[in-house]
Formats: C-alpha cells, sequence, structure tokens
C-alpha cells in the first residue's frame, strides 16, 4: 500500500511526498513583477509541505503562442535567470519545482481575444495541419478567426528545439524539471491528434508519425538540458463533441503512454479532455458570479468582442457546466489503464478534493491503485496552503489526517472565467473565502 505521505523518485529526482500543485495560470507575464508574482503563487504550497509544484502554461517562443492573459515566456535566457529567486524559495522548504512549457498552437489568443487581435494584427496562429472543417465553419459563423500559418517540416524541427532551448533555460535557473503541455488543445495535442494533425510529412498520418513530435522535443530537451527529469499530459479526447469523429480514445492513450514510456519520458499525467476549448479541463458548476461580476464585463467585452459575444459564450460555459458534470476524479480510470501499461510513475489530478480519493486512487485503502502521485489545481487558488490540511503530521504535529479531510473548493469556476480577462486566478466565492478565514485564524495552515 501507498501513502500520501511515501516519498517517490520521478528521473532521479526524490520528492518527499506524492501530492503535488497541478499546473495552474499563474498569470504573472514576463516582466519586473513576474518573479515576485510567482512567489506570493506558488510558495504557499511548498511552505505547506506540498512535494512538487508545476509552473503551469509557460511559453517557449518570443511571439504568439499564449492561450490566455498573462503567460510567462521562457525563451530568453536573462529573464529566466531572474527566475533562479523563485525556484531557491521553493527548495528552502524542500519541495520541487517543475515548469510546464507550452504553445498555444490553434488555440492561441490570436483565435479567441478580438481585442488582442486587433492591437496584434500581424499574428498568425502556428498549424499543424489546415484548420478541420469544424473549426473553419466556425470562423466563417465569426465565433473564431483563424489566420493559420501551416508549419513546414522545416518548421516543425524549430519548433522543437525552441522547447529545448526554453527547458535548458529553465534548468539553469534552478527548475528540477520538466512538464509538457501534451493535452488542453495545445500545440502538443494538436500534433497527437488525428482531428488537427493530417499532415503528410514524417509528423502525420499513422500514430506513429504523430507522436514523432513529441520524441523530437524528448530528444531536444536532452540535448540541451540534460537528464532531467521529463513528464508529459498524455490525452484521450473521448470528451470530443459528436460532430467529431477522428479523435483519440481511451485505448489510444494508453497506447501513446506506452510509447512515451519508450522514447524516455520519466513520468506521465493522463487526462481526458475534448478536441475543442471547453470545460471539460475545468468540470464543474456554472460560474455564474464571474459572469455576473460588473468589472469584468468590459474585459469580457474585449475579450470575445461584444457584449452578444460575451452573452453567447455565458450561455456556452452553462450548457457545458451540464454536460461536462463534476464526475471527479474524472481521470482516475484513464490512469488506472495506463498505469496497468507503464512502469514509469503516473500522476493523476482532476477532481480530486478529498483525502478518502486521493488514498483510494494511491491504493492505500486496499484497492488497486490508480496511480503514484496525486495532483491539485484550483484547490490552490481557495487554500494556498493547502498541504498542510491534507498532509499527515501538516498542522496536526504528526496526527494522521482524517479521511472525511475535504479542500473547500467547491468546483464553481467562478475563479477561471476572470482569467480571459487577464484578472489573476485567486478564489472569488466569498462562501469559500469565509471558512478559509476561519481555518486561517484557527491556526490549522501554520
Amino acid at each position: 500500500m501507498t501513502s500520501l505521505e511515501d516519498s517517490l523518485e520521478i528521473g532521479g529526482c526524490r520528492i518527499d511526498n506524492r501530492l503535488y500543485r497541478a499546473p495552474l495560470l499563474e498569470c504573472a507575464g514576463t516582466g519586473p513583477d513576474t518573479v515576485e508574482t510567482l512567489i506570493d503563487d506558488l510558495e504557499p504550497a511548498a511552505a505547506s509541505g506540498v512535494g512538487l509544484l508545476c509552473q503551469g502554461a509557460t511559453i517557449v517562443c518570443g511571439e504568439g503562442g499564449c492561450a490566455a492573459p498573462g503567460m510567462t515566456r521562457v525563451h530568453d535566457p536573462a529573464f529566466v535567470e531572474t527566475l533562479a529567486a523563485l525556484t531557491e524559495r521553493i527548495h528552502d522548504h524542500g519541495s520541487k519545482i517543475v515548469v510546464q512549457l507550452e504553445h498555444g498552437g490553434l488555440r492561441s489568443m490570436e483565435t479567441w481575444h478580438a481585442e488582442y487581435r486587433r492591437t496584434h494584427p500581424e499574428l498568425e496562429q502556428l498549424a499543424v495541419s489546415r484548420p478541420p472543417w469544424q473549426l473553419r465553419a466556425l470562423d466563417r459563423a465569426g465565433f473564431l478567426h483563424y489566420r493559420p500559418h501551416v508549419l513546414t517540416t522545416e518548421e516543425v524541427y524549430e519548433l522543437a528545439a525552441d522547447f529545448g532551448r526554453a527547458a535548458a533555460n529553465c534548468v539553469a535557473a534552478g527548475y528540477d524539471g520538466v512538464h509538457l503541455s501534451g493535452a488542453n488543445m495545445g500545440i502538443v495535442q494538436q500534433f497527437l491528434s488525428p482531428f488537427y494533425n493530417r499532415r503528410e510529412d514524417e509528423f502525420g498520418g499513422s500514430p506513429e508519425n504523430r507522436l514523432r513530435f513529441l520524441a523530437l522535443v524528448h530528444d531536444e530537451i536532452r540535448a540541451r538540458a540534460g537528464d532531467v527529469p521529463l513528464l508529459t499530459k498524455v490525452p484521450a479526447e473521448t470528451p470530443a463533441p459528436p460532430v467529431v469523429r477522428r479523435k483519440l480514445s481511451l485505448a489510444d492513450g494508453v497506447e501513446l503512454a506506452r510509447r512515451l514510456e519508450r522514447i524516455g519520458y520519466d513520468a506521465l499525467v493522463p487526462v481526458q479532455t475534448s478536441v475543442v476549448w471547453d470545460m471539460s479541463i475545468v468540470r464543474g458548476r456554472y460560474p455564474g458570479r464571474a459572469w455576473a461580476n460588473e468589472s469584468l464585463r468590459e474585459g469580457y467585452d474585449a475579450a470575445f468582442g461584444g457584449p452578444w459575444r460575451r452573452r453567447l459564450v455565458a450561455a456556452a460555459n452553462r450548457v457545458q457546466s451540464v454536460q461536462y458534470g463534476l464526475e471527479g476524479p474524472w481521470n482516475a480510470e484513464f490512469c488506472r489503464r495506463v498505469r496497468e501499461a507503464v512502469s514509469v510513475p503516473v500522476l493523476a489530478e482532476g477532481g480530486i478534493r478529498s483525502r478518502r480519493e486521493i488514498d483510494r486512487l494511491l491504493g492505500e485503502t486496499g484497492g488497486d491503485p490508480a496511480c503514484d502521485m496525486v495532483g491539485m489545481a484550483r484547490p490552490f487558488y481557495a487554500e494556498p496552503r493547502l498541504g498542510a490540511r491534507l498532509l499527515d503530521g501538516g498542522c496536526r504535529a504528526g496526527q494522521p489526517v482524517a479521511p472525511t479531510t475535504r479542500a473547500l473548493c467547491e468546483s464553481c469556476n467562478n475563479c477561471t472565467v476572470p482569467q480571459v480577462t487577464g484578472a489573476p486566478g485567486m478564489c472569488r466565492t466569498p462562501s469559500v473565502l469565509r471558512e478559509r478565514g476561519d481555518l486561517e485564524r484557527a491556526g490549522v495552515y501554520d
């Protein structure tokens, strides 16, 4: 049996326990305040005992590629060198930190953010292939705007080198490893997915060829950053809309995982995700409070292109909150099947909210384990020092945590919608904030 408090090794890096802060959008940007913003966001989790922190959604190139406002770029070695202050603070608490590298491809802000597109008219979206007909139809209808640049074979190699250079910059700044955003509709998933990838060169066609980009990224990172722990998300496109026929099944995702282990990836994060940007990755309730926030309305209109588009997106948000009801942990079965197929650590995230769920996923309660490490994302917006309540010996002087212990996060998504305006990631639900305040006054996080 495995406990949350047991240590784990990933690619030769020892992690003190099996709780990790899953990637989030820190909204830190790339500027003079970035380091302090990241420290404010990430250090509380390390101070509360969390073994591994994943700095989320970090862009590998100097322009384009951002899927949302406020994403940090790590293409410039001089800037990345300043992030050593962050990694040192995390290490001071005994925790490890990895950086999640990303490029949005067709999901980039040039696609959906109206104001950003107006102020950056020269930007094109990097595309694996010509956009599928479903996306072209949304373009013609005016819901999305595509100006794709289909990557040449030479440009694919250069993009992989961008990932390698960014990884080398981050490892030099003290990051303990690299986490690739292989799902969530970014460009890595677009290479893997038969929905997006219809290339006719060495990077398209068969499943082996569609995987070739991740193999190339692996080789670039190894050549430039050394033998550092290398993690990646593994997608299964099971929540895709019914009009999508070419997609990655659960069985396809398991086979991807097998091949990624053979390529040399040190840990895998299986994720069920759609082929379009929807609530399949942030399931929960309709964020009515966020949409009703008048102070954010101008930002929504700027992002979506006016009041009627804002209302349309909110309506789609409401439908998807029913379609993707919170039935967490929603990646558990996918993780279990991947873990049976590979020998490297499997990390689970998605809708995990209680110590009881954690123990069941790790097999501590006697069942077959579904994973080797458990991650949470949005709950850390609600409780930045959540580890102190979930880990034995945190604030309880060595006493075991009760199985009934739950994160305060209500999966209401009031934290996520404002981020399209560039607002920081934070809990905005008064009942949760009041309860956190009560726990803080009681010294629970100390």
